[in-house]
């Protein structure tokens, strides 16, 4: 028997469109129901488009006609509401913006309607993204499907919950220092945030964390994650940076794979731990070498950085936009903390990401994959910023982020997959690194993993439930 709409993935509900299963009608009906129904209790969603059913009526025309704009056409998808999307706003977490609605879609998100998509509405985060949770005082607390006591992670949370609970089949994020890949370990997706350039930027908000911020999807199957890089990527010139591209993709052996499990000092979860040696007993019976280290280059002065970039975005935007005065409290603090920030300060600064950038290149030349997990700590309470204690050790802020944002500044691109889950059935994610230009070696290698530890079967017990379906199979987690 067919799964229902909600579980197929959007290359499974493109295929059941082509086959006249089902259509884009209904798909966007179920998904607003889905939505209408749960997401009260996760709130995953801030704004719904008010003109999802016309699109899909249209999308249904062209499928009747035997037209369709390609694979696509007709799927529903949700949009982190840091990216800008035509009829709807861009709140961004904030007052700054919440009375704004947006007339043009910013390119990420105009190319994915141009292929026939059909946004359903947009997915809350912490206000500015700049945090690792999901809550705001303007929408309140986003909360993680597999237990409501939790955060789904940030500042991508609203959409993993919203993937992971089947009120959409896919969704995009925004990755600046991990926030798609540590929420996709925390809701059991996928999730990919390219190479700086691979996914052109234009027409959207500010820019607050220099170049590190780029676009990627939240996916339930890697071959999803697959055919939505394919539509977002590609050159354009009022992107610079899109228009050098370097494909990275060894041939005929096996890959060099560095494992590294911790990082200096940092604490990790033993759970965690134990999850990345699953993944990597995996890739190695692949058949891919596998060697466990430190990483080949320091983080020293990006960490010394890491504290003041998001300052410093703020306070450019305090100085340029009068509506600032609206903002959290916390977050003009952290402005007027930006304004302090020296000159030669930020430009040793971006020196130090240059000689990182530098450093990561050539260790690629080593390594062909870096697999580490994307979180140092399990979900924590979902009101909270951050776990104040990692593995009984006190951490600060970014003690939980400390594996994913050296990737951000380096440039280079990195896929999050599911591992085992922990004994209560939480999901766990690790991440794979690659060289700048790498997105197909590490869907394909994503994908080959996928074979041999499937996770598809896996839906929190709230997504199950809400359709009242008790058998084994929907059960089965």
């Amino acid at each position: 028997m067919s799964a229902p709409i909600w579980r197929k993935d959007a290359c499974d509900l493109a295929s059941a469109y082509r086959a006249g299963e089902t259509s884009p009608v209904e798909a966007v009906a179920l998904f607003r129901d889905r939505i209408q129904r749960l997401d009260p209790e996760l709130n995953a969603f801030v704004a719904l488009n008010p003109e999802a059913a016309a699109e899909a009526e249209a999308s249904a025309e062209r499928f009747a006609a035997g037209a369709p704009l390609g694979p696509l056409d007709g799927i529903p998808i949700a949009v982190k509401d840091n990216l800008v999307a035509a009829g709807m706003p861009a709140a961004w977490g904030s007052r700054v913006f919440a009375d704004r609605t947006w007339t043009e879609d910013e390119m990420p998100v105009r190319r994915l309607r141009q292929a026939g998509a059909i946004v359903l509405g947009k997915t809350n985060v912490p206000e500015f993204a700049v945090e690792g949770y999901t809550g705001n005082a303007l929408f309140g607390v986003t909360r993680n499907p597999w237990n409501l006591d939790l955060t789904p992670g940030g500042s991508s949370g609203g959409a993993v919950a919203a993937v992971a609970a089947g009120l959409a089949s896919i969704a995009i994020g925004t990755d600046g220092g991990g926030s798609i890949r540590r929420p996709a370990g925390y809701c059991g997706l996928v999730g990919l945030k390219p190479t700086i350039g691979r996914v052109a930027r234009h027409g959207g908000l500010p820019q607050l964390l220099l170049d590190f911020e780029v676009v990627g999807p939240l996916t339930r199957s890697v071959r999803d994650a697959r055919l939505i890089l394919e539509t977002l990527a590609g050159p354009d010139r009022v992107d610079p940076s899109s228009r050098a591209q370097v494909a990275a993709s060894p041939e005929g052996r096996p890959l060099r794979i560095l494992r590294v499990d911790q990082f200096g000092n940092a604490p990790c979860d033993p759970e965690i731990l134990r999850a990345l040696a699953d993944v990597a007993q995996a890739l190695t019976q692949l058949g891919h070498e596998m060697e466990e280290g430190n990483l080949p280059f320091d983080l020293g002065p990006l960490n010394a950085l890491w504290s003041i970039v998001a300052e410093v975005g703020l306070a450019r935007m305090k100085a340029e936009i009068p509506e600032m005065q609206l903002a959290g409290a916390k977050y003009l603090a952290m402005a007027e903390a930006g304004e302090t920030v020296s000159a030669h300060v930020f430009a040793a600064g971006l020196a130090d990401v240059q000689h990182l950038r530098r450093a990561v290149s050539e260790a690629f030349g080593d390594w062909d994959v870096i697999l580490t997990p994307t979180a140092a700590a399990m979900p924590w309470t979902a009101e909270a910023a951050f776990p104040d204690r990692i593995a009984g050790q006190a951490v600060g802020p970014r003690g939980h982020a400390v594996y994913t944002g050296w990737v951000n500044a380096c440039g280079h691109p990195a896929i999050a997959l599911p591992a085992a889950p922990s004994p209560d059935g939480l999901p766990i994610g690790v991440q794979l690194v690659g060289d700048l230009g790498a997105e197909r070696l590490l869907l394909d290698l994503a994908e080959r993993y996928e074979t041999v530890r499937p996770w598809a079967h896996r839906w929190p017990g709230l997504a199950v439930d809400a359709d009242a379906d008790n058998s084994p199979e929907a059960m089965a987690r």
